[in-house]
């Protein structure tokens, strides 16, 4: 029934290799567990109902992908939105986490809606190639800083400067007798939990560089064990790892969409859309392909119900109390693996489920356990970076401001944003504006529109 169902026959796998790609998949995806919590937390959100969110999320919109698409493709809080929804929305902008969660589900019905219309495909072929792949390389970028910053490697200070330097500095002179200025240096490196750190962005690596399985799940288990017996994580008294999860701290319907609404968080929504948009098609675009679910049109049957269920997690996650939830590109591990089918996409989702008992574990995690994935992490998505073509500036401009102004405005909106402008001024400007399909001049002038209309 099994092999019928899932067409275990046709697409030349087996019950026992798909269990193994489902398992293969929750090893190198894992660390969102731990990390989600650490990043959210950072925003004032309660970690244990990060935690709750993630795991149920992960877990159900996952099964769903396998139960109903019957694609090797699990999904989870992602990396880089999380970034964005927690310092550049709640902690940069001030918006509170509730407010926050109602601006994705707003996203995840908007982006429901352009799946069901055919113009969330529209979008994604209208983007230029080397901006897609500069989103991904700048969000890298971005949460590389966030690891830095998190781990103590880099420290971010702000010191007071006189009034006459104000209008170098801000941009602007607002008539205030002092600014501040960010300088951004090495953090103290013979600070015990910079060490530790240190030791765990080294231990990560050297597994990422001998391909073993899992390579940031267990960095962060042995850094952490590292940071025991350094006294840098305190094991308290009659520990368990395994407990029944706390579900009275939870952040199940604690969004709020209404003030989402009235605060007019147009830019932040549209972000949250937009990122997601491009992420998830190429996840599931790449890891479709390269489990050999692509027909002799070069079409993928299901990718529209795939693109549902991803639409469809994203509102599912704020609810729950998460940020956007999205494809993993580490689902790629369990094709590697010998997955072809969702029934390893149901197994990656139930060992998600199974993680809520082994809670106790994720609240001994420090941040000097969960930074060195962060940079890992940021170090993978720089792999974008070939696809730009640099020869040709009309295409590395706009590509290289879209990368740059991320970590350094500390705003992925805000490198989105300038690629899409730069790019067709560019192209038209060089008299070659037919090469820009025409959702991307209304995409730019809407850009435009926000900072001249939206700007305080």
């Amino acid at each position: 029934m099994l092999d019928k169902f899932f067409q275990f026959s046709a697409r030349k796998t087996d019950l026992n290799t798909e269990i193994m790609a489902g398992m293969t998949t929750f090893m190198t995806m894992a660390y969102i567990l731990f990390v989600n919590p650490s990043i959210l937390g950072a925003a004032g959100m309660d970690k244990n109902a990060v935690l709750l969110a993630t795991a149920l999320g992960a877990g159900i919109v996952t099964i769903m992908m396998g139960l109903f698409v019957n694609y090797p493709i699990a999904l989870a809080p992602g990396m880089g939105l999380n970034a964005f929804y927690a310092f550049t929305v709640v902690i940069g902008m001030g918006v509170p986490w509730q407010t926050a969660l109602g601006a994705v589900f707003i996203s995840g019905l908007i982006f429901i809606l352009l799946t069901a219309t055919r113009i969330r495909q529209l979008l994604v072929e209208a983007m230029p190639a080397s901006l897609k792949s500069a989103i991904t390389v700048g969000i890298g970028l971005f949460i590389t800083i966030i690891g830095l910053k998190l781990s103590g490697i880099m420290s971010i200070r702000l010191s007071l400067i006189p009034p006459t330097l104000e209008k170098i500095v801000a941009g602007h002179g607002n008539g205030t007798p002092l600014s501040f200025e960010t300088i951004i240096e090495m953090g103290q490196l013979a600070d015990k939990h910079v060490l530790l750190a240190v030791f765990g962005l080294i231990f990560i690596g050297v597994l990422m560089a001998r391909n073993v399985k899992g390579s940031m799940l267990i960095g962060i288990l042995v850094t952490t064990i590292m940071g025991i017996f350094m006294g840098l994580v305190t094991v308290p008294a009659g520990f368990s790892p395994v407990a029944m999860p706390d579900f009275s701290r939870n952040a199940f319907f604690e969004l709020d969409i209404m003030g989402a609404i009235h605060m007019g968080l147009l830019t932040i929504i549209f972000t949250f859309t937009f990122v997601e948009l491009f992420d998830t098609m190429g996840t599931l675009v790449g890891t479709a392909t390269k489990a050999g679910l692509m027909d002799k049109d070069g079409k993928f049957p299901g990718i529209g119900k795939a693109m549902a269920v991803d639409a469809t997690g994203v509102s599912l996650g704020a609810l729950l109390g998460t940020s956007t939830i999205t494809a993993f590109v580490e689902s790629a591990a369990g094709v590697g693996a010998g997955g072809r089918t969702g029934f390893s996409a149901i197994v990656c989702g139930v060992l998600f489920m199974l993680a809520l008992f082994f809670t106790p574990i994720v609240g001994l995690i420090p941040d000097a356990a969960t930074a060195p994935a962060l940079i890992i992490v940021g170090a993978l998505m720089l792999d974008g970076v070939r696809n730009i073509d640099f020869n040709d500036f009309t295409e590395s401009l706009p590509a290289f401001l879209t990368i740059v102004m991320m970590p350094f405005t500390y705003s992925i909106a805000n490198g989105i944003s300038a690629g899409l402008v730069f790019y067709p001024l560019l192209k038209l400007i060089t008299g070659r504006g037919r090469e820009v399909h025409w959702v991307v001049y209304v995409l730019a002038l809407l850009v435009i529109s926000r900072f001249v209309f939206l700007s305080e």
